[in-house]
Formats: C-alpha cells, sequence, structure tokens
C-alpha cells in the first residue's frame, strides 16, 4: 500500500492544484497550448491511476490484473510524454525542424512501445513475472525509459534554446518548461533504477505543479487582462473617448437587476442633444462637426464627473445619475444650463439637455424615466431654437 500511496497523493494534488485547467473544456481554437496541456494532465491523470491499482494489485499478489494493469501502466507512461512534446511544441509555437522532430519522437516511441508490449505476450522483454510472484522488469522496459529519458531532456533543450531569444514573462514560461523536462528526465532515471518506486508519479506531480504555478496562472491572468482590455475597446466611442452604446445597454441590463434586487433604490437620467451639428456639417465640413461632437463630449464631462458618459447616437448623449452626481443633481442641472446660455451669447457649442428621476412608486422600468428626460430635453432644445431665432428677428428689425 505505500507504493500506492504516494500515487493517490500525487493524483490528489494534481487535481487540486490543475482543477481549471481540468475543467475548462470550452477553450478557444487560438488557445492551442492550454488544450494541449490539458490533454497532458488527462494522460499524467491515467497514468497515476495505473500506478495506483498496480500498486494495490501488485501488493495483494494478482498477479493477472497485475500484469493487464502493468501494460496499460506503460502504455500510459509513453502516451503521456507524447502528449507532453505536443504541449511543448504548440505553447513555444515553432513549427520547425526540430518542432516536427518532437512530435515525431513522441509518435515513434508511441508505435514502439505498442509493438514492444504486444511481443511481451509472448516473450517477457518489457516486464514479467517470476514463479514466486515477484515482478521482473526486462530489457525492453530500460529501452522505454531511455527514450523517454532523452525526449523529455530534448524538450528542455528546446525550450531553454527559445528562452535566449524571448523576453519578460515568455522567458520565465519557457525557463520553466525546460525545468519541468529537466525534473521528468531526473525522475524517469530513478524510476529505471528502483522499479518499485514511484518515481515517475512524483516526476509528474513535481512537474506539472511547477507549470501551472509558473505558466499556466499567467497565462490565465495575461488572457484575462486582454480580454479586458479587448472589452473596453469594445465599449469606447472611437471618436470621443467616452462609453458608446453597447455599454450604455449594458448599463441598463445592470441598472434593471440592481433595481429588480433592490440594492439601488435612487438615479437619475440625463438627455443630451447637440443643436446646430447640421449646420456646422453643411458649412464647415464633417471635420468640423466631429470636433463640434468632441467639445460638446468634452463640455458634458468637465459638468457630470462621477458619472458615466454614454453616446448612443451621432450627436445624442445620455448620463446616468448615482450617489454623488445624483445628490447635487439640481445644481449640476443649473450649472449646465447656464454655461450652455453663455456658450450661444458666445458662439460656441450648444447642448440642449433634459432630466429625469427614477420614482419607484410609478415607474415600471428605465424606460420611463429616459422618456420624461427626453421630452423635457426636447422642450429645452426648442427654447434654444427659439432664442436665437427671436435674436434674429430683433437683428433684422434694428436693420
Amino acid at each position: 500500500m505505500y507504493y500506492a500511496s504516494i500515487g493517490m497523493l500525487s493524483i490528489t494534488v494534481l487535481i487540486i492544484v490543475n482543477y481549471e485547467a481540468l475543467m475548462n473544456a470550452h477553450l478557444e481554437k487560438s488557445q492551442v497550448a492550454k488544450r494541449r496541456y490539458r490533454h497532458f494532465l488527462f494522460g499524467v491523470i491515467v497514468y497515476l491511476l495505473s500506478d495506483i491499482f498496480w500498486g494495490i494489485l501488485y501488493g495483494q499478489r494478482l498477479i493477472t490484473l497485475t500484469y493487464a494493469d502493468t501494460v496499460i501502466y506503460f502504455l500510459s507512461m509513453v502516451i503521456s510524454v507524447f502528449l507532453w512534446t505536443r504541449f511543448v511544441v504548440a505553447y513555444l509555437k515553432n513549427k520547425k525542424a526540430y518542432g516536427k522532430f518532437l512530435i515525431y519522437a513522441g509518435w515513434i516511441i508511441t508505435i514502439y512501445e505498442v509493438v514492444v508490449l504486444i511481443i511481451n505476450f509472448f516473450v517477457p522483454i518489457v516486464f514479467g513475472f517470476s514463479e514466486d510472484k515477484e515482478y521482473v522488469p526486462g530489457r525492453a522496459r530500460y529501452v522505454t525509459l531511455f527514450i523517454q529519458m532523452f525526449l523529455f531532456f530534448m524538450t528542455s533543450v528546446y525550450s531553454f534554446i527559445v528562452s535566449v531569444k524571448a523576453e519578460d514573462e515568455d522567458k520565465r514560461h519557457h525557463k520553466t518548461i525546460g525545468f519541468s523536462g529537466i525534473a521528468m528526465t531526473i525522475f524517469i532515471a530513478l524510476q529505471s533504477l528502483y522499479p518499485l518506486m514511484p518515481f515517475y508519479a512524483v516526476g509528474c506531480l513535481l512537474a506539472t505543479c511547477m507549470i501551472h504555478t509558473f505558466v499556466y496562472k499567467d497565462e490565465t491572468v495575461s488572457y484575462s487582462r486582454e480580454i479586458g482590455t479587448t472589452k473596453q475597446l469594445a465599449y469606447r466611442d472611437a471618436l470621443t473617448g467616452v462609453k458608446n452604446k453597447l455599454a450604455y445597454l449594458e448599463k441598463l441590463r445592470d441598472l434593471e437587476i440592481r433595481v429588480e434586487e433592490g440594492t439601488i433604490k435612487e438615479y437619475a437620467v440625463a438627455v443630451f442633444d447637440l443643436n446646430d451639428l447640421k449646420k456646422v456639417n453643411d458649412t464647415l465640413g464633417h471635420d468640423a462637426g466631429d470636433q463640434y461632437i468632441k467639445d460638446a463630449c468634452k463640455f458634458i464631462c468637465l459638468r457630470f464627473k462621477y458619472s458615466p458618459v454614454f453616446r448612443i447616437g451621432g450627436d445624442e448623449f445620455v448620463v446616468i445619475m448615482e450617489e454623488l452626481d445624483y445628490r447635487d443633481r439640481d445644481e449640476i442641472m443649473r450649472g449646465f444650463d447656464a454655461d450652455v446660455d453663455k456658450n450661444q451669447k458666445d458662439g460656441l457649442v450648444v447642448v440642449a439637455s433634459g432630466f429625469s428621476i427614477y420614482d419607484p412608486g410609478s415607474d415600471n422600468s428605465y424606460n420611463d424615466v429616459f422618456m420624461r428626460a427626453d421630452r423635457k430635453m426636447y422642450e429645452r432644445k426648442g427654447y434654444l431654437k427659439g432664442r436665437v431665432l427671436s435674436e434674429n428677428a430683433g437683428e433684422t428689425v434694428k436693420e
């Protein structure tokens, strides 16, 4: 049971440490190395299970069952080496001669092991059992272990060579894979010297723990960071830099959920629309129109410092006010309208606005709040346009 207990401990730790990698079945096509590593982990688990049963069955001297398990033991051992080479080549992203050599070598050792195990049924060249039921290793077993040592060592050399040109995290990752291969080489050598000791299982555990800690975990964090950056870009309006309509729709879903859960009971919506954008485009060109939109956006952002600003259309913006801006909403809106009035006199950007407060007693959804704010915005827009017409008419009379 001592032999089996080492395998049990190894498989338990391996599953706990690599649980995320093992359960992550839905990897993207671009994550080839992670898929290859996951396959390698399953190969190691099959090997460890066969190793555990070998210790139990051999301890009970159930030779027929032990023989069958030993066949699985050797097959799973070489298959795990083959899966290791595939992982290393995929991770290092090198399909040149050296990488192909490692893949072909993995296939060769697998085919070799199948052939010698078939022969072993007739002639015990890999392993056998004496008349007193003692395990007897054969010469082909040592050939198998030597080839495995050679492959692990060559993948290590490969990783160290690639690491020379790598930088920062990649350099550390490549070296970790190289040291993992060296560790496996050493423990296979010990396994060949001490057939009845579970050195191979310990080597697998050590190598997978090293890769998880110094490679897989880093890769997962980096990938999450990239996804986060991509998501931010997808939610960002290209012209103004504020949040776009996609981000706005996401915010609305979140807001509705929070209202339903009762985690938010107060918010206000401000709606904005630019005056005279068509006039600017027609008279000064679309570049000037784009600048007009950016100026208007900056103008809105200066007032609403603690709330997200969304561009939901060509010249339409929305602000959802919570917390600080919600508390100061009346003062903010009065100041905003006063600044717009001043801008109109000075010939600067003019933005019509309207806002409304969420009323839990009468509002069935966010849309009710938005529509009230939108109506007020159009009232303000009409007022601003009417004032311009009145001023123009007054100037005409004076003339």
